[in-house]
């Protein structure tokens, strides 16, 4: 006799023996117990989680001598029959090449025939939604009220392709993917009877390879048996199925966190020399962050990271010192090139490339940090005004890691700044008026302005003193209309007028007169663009908000 698999020499003969879908058996157990099974079944669900299984072990219970019962015999004609795949009142039937309305309709022709020995003649029809739609038409009027003696299980991974008008005619059970420490559990078991030597890790990397299927974790296993002698090392797996070993995906994840661009580039080149799928090893990376997310955010851990708990502590250790909003950046990468590699002609030097794109990621800080900074900032601003206003500044700044900010040079001046507290101003006479404080005087007010009004002063900076009388202050306004339209608004005009009755001891009325550029219109643009930025980088708050936040200058964008 020819070697009989794993998958068929164990497959499970009662409800019991299915792993992990007892959602599945208890309620067809119950629905036999109380004779509440319905003529038609729907089990839908990955590939090898026991959906044939299933309506197998069901089509016994229903046709066990002295049935139904929940559990069936084994031993009676029926069950041995159906156990053998040769049934007289039980057939299984390929959707996927019996899906012509001719077969349903020879189908259809037979059913009105009692069983041979058994209490039901049982149907089943795997991968149903392979039938065509005349098929299906076909078979409408027959599921929906077929003789007493038939029963239709049908079997499919996507219930999406089967018609509405076939759904609502049968009773759906979905199967769900086998969690890896079942299936590692299980294989063991049968390892055991087997009396094959095999460790745990090995197990886990196998579970790991099955997709949550149990066929397809035998399937390997049976791979691994046969191409073994003696002990079954976890290198002798690694090469027997070409799986990348969970330590290269570990070390992958470490020299990222640490920015080692060396360390990347020998592993994918060690990966690519070994004959592995790039693309495949891509997937994986990608679902290890995923799974780096996930424990970092701490919630429902043991349910949403399927691997075994020593990696799940290795995680644990990784990203203990990694901010979630770091891992989310990285993660979002590697989605947004998986196109890319997938269709790239030469994905190991893409996938160079990616990881090089990655290590130029600046760790972003999270909403809770820029908050307690901005307090920190405000509350600094509030004791110790006085030096708002002396630290050059620069706009749409980035966070680097060990990285002091760039400088920026304070710009020309026409004046120097004077101290906190003028000195007397010099006097000169001016004809029709009183004495007028000379051009050097009007610095030194801006500057004093500049420690309370850091805008205000900005827009003054290009501004003339033309004219003092008694009860006036005449001041020329050049620049841009931004400049000019700031001075204007009523609540700097105020600001305006009580510094210049403190600096000039008098309550003064303030009469604004602009001068405009007469140059052409492409050198306003330029003027007023260069002005603009350089007012930002002059800014106060730009600068401390540099220093806070440890950043430095990108760019000056003029809206």
């Amino acid at each position: 006799m020819s070697y009989l698999v794993l998958a068929r020499k164990y497959r499970p003969q009662t409800f019991d023996q299915v792993v992990k879908q007892d959602h599945v058996t208890r309620t067809l157990s119950n629905a036999i117990s109380s004779g509440r099974v319905p003529h038609a079944i729907l089990f839908s669900g990955p590939r090898g989680t026991g959906k044939t299984t299933v309506a197998r072990i069901l089509a016994k219970a229903m046709n066990c001598e002295g049935g139904p019962r929940p559990v069936p015999c084994n031993t009676c004609r029926s069950c041995r029959e159906i156990t053998s795949g040769n049934a007289a009142d039980v057939f299984e039937i390929d959707g996927a090449s019996n899906n012509s309305v001719d077969q349903v309709r020879e189908l259809r022709e037979n059913i009105k025939y009692i069983p041979a020995h058994s209490p039901y003649k049982i149907y089943i029809i795997d991968e149903v939604h392979m039938l065509s739609t005349a098929a299906f038409n076909a078979l409408l009027k027959t599921l929906e009220e077929p003789p007493s003696h038939i029963l239709f299980f049908f079997a499919t991974t996507e219930p999406n392709k089967i018609p509405i008008t076939i759904l609502s005619r049968c009773q759906r059970h979905d199967l769900k993917r086998i969690d890896l420490e079942s299936i590692s559990k299980h294989m063991k078991s049968l390892c055991s009877v087997e009396k094959v030597d095999i460790s745990d890790e090995s197990l886990s990397l196998i579970a790991g390879e099955s997709g949550g299927g149990m066929r397809d974790a035998l399937s390997l296993l049976d791979q691994v048996m046969s191409c073994s002698e003696g002990m079954i090392t976890h290198a002798h797996i690694l090469n027997i199925l070409g799986v990348i070993d969970r330590k290269i995906i570990f070390a992958v994840s470490a020299a990222i966190l640490r920015k080692n661009v060396l360390d990347i580039l020998d592993i994918i080149d060690e990966i690519f020399d070994r004959g592995h799928d790039i693309k495949k090893f891509y997937s994986d990376i990608a679902e290890h962050f995923r799974n780096l997310l996930v424990i970092k955010l701490g919630k429902k851990i043991d349910k949403l990271v399927k691997v075994p708990a020593h990696e799940k502590a290795m995680m644990v250790g990784q990203v203990e010192n990694i901010s979630e909003l770091y891992l989310s950046q990285i993660l979002d990468i590697l989605f947004k090139e998986e196109a890319a590699i997938k269709r790239s002609s030469q994905p190991k030097i893409l996938l160079e490339i990616l990881f090089i794109k990655i290590f130029q990621i600046t760790p972003a800080l999270s909403i809770d940090v820029l908050i307690q900074k901005l307090d920190a900032l405000r509350d600094e601003f509030a004791s110790s005004p006085a030096e708002i206003g002396k630290k050059p500044a620069g706009v749409n700044f980035q966070r680097e890691n060990n990285r002091p900010p760039e400088k920026i040079s304070e710009p020309a001046s026409d004046y120097s700044p004077a101290p906190p507290a003028p000195e007397t101003p010099d006097i000169v006479n001016v004809p029709g008026s009183q004495a007028c404080p000379t051009e050097n005087s009007w610095p030194d007010f801006v500057s004093r302005l500049s420690s309370k009004h850091p805008s205000l002063a900005a827009c003054l900076n290009t501004s003339r003193l033309t004219r003092l009388t008694e009860n006036a202050l005449e001041l020329e306004v050049n620049g841009s209309s931004f400049n000019i339209n700031m001075v204007k608004r009523n609540k700097n005009m105020e600001i305006l007028k009580a510094a210049c009755r403190d600096f000039y001891g008098e309550k003064l009325a303030i009469e604004i007169k602009t001068k405009m550029s007469t140059d052409s219109n492409d050198k306003k643009k330029t003027d007023r663009a260069g002005k603009l930025r350089q007012e930002a980088l002059n800014h106060p708050l730009v600068q401390d908000a540099i220093e806070v936040f440890n950043g430095r200058i990108v760019d000056v964008k003029i809206l």
